[in-house]
């Protein structure tokens, strides 16, 4: 789930019309970044690595702690849905105005599931920080995952229309950008923004928020990577890297099924849009996983979705205003979409980065 870009509530498509808003959260990303810096050190001062991450025992157990998973998944699962109960009854969906702090608040449920765990079963997750990777991993060998997770990321997010087009799903319309036009002229109010700021200032703009804007995703990218990549996909281990990816993965996608449901990300398809997003999870869920496991922190992954996040309406800033846009089919969300990351998984598997050896 996003905030940076669809944070106000609407549809898949409004992420395109965000400005960026939220550049005083700076101070809140850099705060959470400089708990990852302290909590990565143990009380020796030693950078956690992989090793205590990760530990060997725990990959080679047998034994799966259901009910540290199923208490974590029910607190996040039933929360997310009474959380999204008002946006059922508003009658307005995810364009109730609402919404735009209501989603912020769904994606903090998955580390409110961590927390219970750590609350009633202690011991499932101590030591905390290593267990759910709130380190900051082994420097400088980590940081090629964090630069995959802000440029490699946003690289495939941005490249998903143009695999669309080649597939003749999608029309580009990289002249005049009549999409985004359009976008803009729907807006209440746009007329008075185009008269103080030129069109072409509003697109560089779109552009340049790509640098800053996964950090600042990062404070509520967090919520969700703390659940699904720092608890259960560690949990999910000793079934395996293969399993562990794609059962976290769907779980994930699962879980965003009650905005699903109201149009949210595929408003041509809701119902059949829980089964994509679920696709699409376990998918990227394999790109944030293989990011976690490889470097024994979250952070990379943190910062990966909230790339994600922040480039995903550029499919309809590159996009030719006389097309209807089936995301579906089209953007990082459609089947089109997921060629690249799928390409890039199976790169990992021939270059023997996945699964994840680390010091096992």
């Amino acid at each position: 789930m996003a905030y940076y870009i669809e944070g106000a509530g609407s549809t898949y498509r409004d992420r395109a019309l965000r400005p960026v808003r939220l550049l005083l959260l700076v101070r809140c990303a850099l705060n959470l970044l400089l708990v990852g810096l302290v909590a990565g050190r143990g009380g020796n001062g030693n950078i956690i690595t992989y090793r205590s991450a990760m530990p060997t025992e725990a990959a080679d157990s047998r034994s799966v702690n259901a009910g540290a998973i199923c208490l974590f998944y029910g607190v996040a699962f039933v929360l997310n849905w009474l959380l999204a109960l008002p946006l059922w009854f508003s009658g307005e969906g995810p364009h109730a105005p609402m919404a735009l702090w209501l989603l912020p608040l769904m994606m903090l449920t998955p580390a409110i599931g961590v927390v219970a765990v750590w609350v009633f079963l202690p011991h499932s997750v101590q030591p905390i920080i290593t267990v759910t990777g709130l380190g900051i991993g082994q420097w400088p060998k980590c940081l090629p995952y964090w630069l995959f997770g802000w440029i490699g990321i946003t690289a495939l997010v941005l490249a998903a229309p143009f695999v669309g087009t080649l597939l003749g799903t999608y029309t580009l319309d990289l002249q005049n950008f009549s999409g985004l036009r359009q976008l803009l002229r729907q807006q209440p109010g746009s007329e008075v923004v185009l008269e103080k700021v030129s069109f072409q200032t509003l697109l560089l703009i779109q552009f340049a928020q790509l640098l800053i804007a996964p950090g600042i995703n990062a404070v509520f990218a967090f919520g969700e990577e703390w659940g699904w990549r720092g608890f259960l996909l560690s949990k999910l281990l000793p079934l395996g890297q293969w399993r562990a990816f794609g059962l976290s993965g769907a779980l994930w996608g699962l879980w965003h099924m009650p905005v699903i449901l109201l149009g949210y990300d595929y408003p041509l398809h809701p119902q059949l849009g829980v089964l994509l997003m679920m696709i699409f999870c376990v998918i990227m869920g394999v790109l944030f996983g293989w990011m976690r496991l490889a470097t024994g922190s979250i952070w990379p992954a943190v910062i990966g979705h909230g790339a994600l996040n922040a480039a995903g309406g550029f499919g309809y800033v590159f996009a030719n205003a006389e097309q209807t846009i089936d995301t579906a089919h089209v953007t990082i969300l459609g089947w089109t979409g997921w060629i690249l990351p799928l390409l890039t998984i199976c790169l990992l598997v021939v270059l023997k980065r996945l699964p994840v050896s680390g010091p096992r």
